[in-house]
């Protein structure tokens, strides 16, 4: 099971559910299941939830003790987990993206998916600012956690926009807008932050305020079309994560830069001009 192929599966059973309200009903989803939730106080910190078979009835259980939007996720992962028939993987230590397993980054794809659907979220985003003020503001709105709002909202942006998760001073996971895709800013998994970067700055103690200006091959792999991004980023030292936007504050991909060397005559040895232009020469060819 590949991202692409959940996120369309996602995208069906919001259709079937068709929500119109906001935030949207898990419950709702949970139905269209015939799965029925339970909302568990005894569960430990950090054991988000699980689901069972009981009586030919799918089960889905919710550490009542966690934050209402952690909740929702939860309700919304373990569907995912039944409609996409993916085994649970869960981690004990459900909140470090690097240790999950590949079937619950899928999952949690979904999730969003459900969470903030297109119809309902898109035009949100199109009347709102860039920056962590919005996202904050759309997360509340929509009850779900900054990071998906933020990965949401990177992704349905119609400006050159990216939403990128670090975790450990690396990168670990990345949306892009649509413009950004085609333009192919690409941002490099595993690796270290850029040194420069807000979020390096940020994660080794520097009190730095966002957005700033910083260069585009900063942050993106192999980059030729020069530019200046803004940078808006946040740290989390209890987990030892960061979470930044980043965007073309002029709504626009730089153009390519040509980059075809120009001949010279110190480079290629080229005779230097003098102003007398080699032809008609007095001879004609017979």
């Amino acid at each position: 099971m590949d991202e692409f192929t959940a996120i369309l599966k996602a995208r069906a059973l919001v259709n079937k559910v068709n929500p119109s309200s906001i935030p949207v009903s898990v419950e709702a989803y949970a139905a269209e299941l015939n799965a029925r939730v339970k909302y568990d106080k005894t569960m430990a910190e950090g054991e988000d939830g699980c689901s069972t078979i009981f009586n030919n009835k799918l089960i889905i259980a919710v550490n009542a003790n966690d934050r209402p939007e952690r909740q929702r996720f939860t309700v919304c992962h373990e569907v995912a987990h039944a409609v996409l028939e993916l085994p649970s993987e869960h981690s004990i230590v459900s909140w470090s993206y690097a240790k999950r397993s590949q079937n619950e980054v899928i999952c949690d794809a979904f999730a969003a998916e459900l969470l903030l659907p297109f119809s309902l979220f898109k035009p949100h985003v199109e009347k709102s600012d860039i920056g962590f003020e919005a996202v904050k503001s759309l997360a509340h709105l929509f009850e779900a956690s900054l990071a998906a709002t933020a990965s949401r909202f990177a992704t349905m942006a119609s400006v050159p926009c990216a939403c990128i998760l670090s975790e450990g001073g690396k990168i670990r996971y990345s949306a892009r807008s649509k413009s950004l895709r085609e333009a192919g800013a690409w941002v490099p998994v595993g690796v270290a932050l850029p040194e420069q970067s807000i979020a390096a700055h940020l994660r080794a103690g520097r009190n730095t305020e966002g957005p700033q200006e910083i260069a585009a091959d900063l942050w993106f792999n192999d980059w030729q079309r020069g530019g200046e991004l803004l940078e808006d980023s946040q740290y989390h030292s209890p987990w030892d994560q960061g979470l930044s936007l980043i965007w073309f504050e002029d709504e626009e991909v730089p153009a390519q830069i040509n980059t075809e060397r120009r001949l010279t005559y110190e480079t290629d040895g080229l005779a230097e001009l003098d102003g007398v232009l080699p032809w008609p020469g007095r001879s004609r060819r017979r």
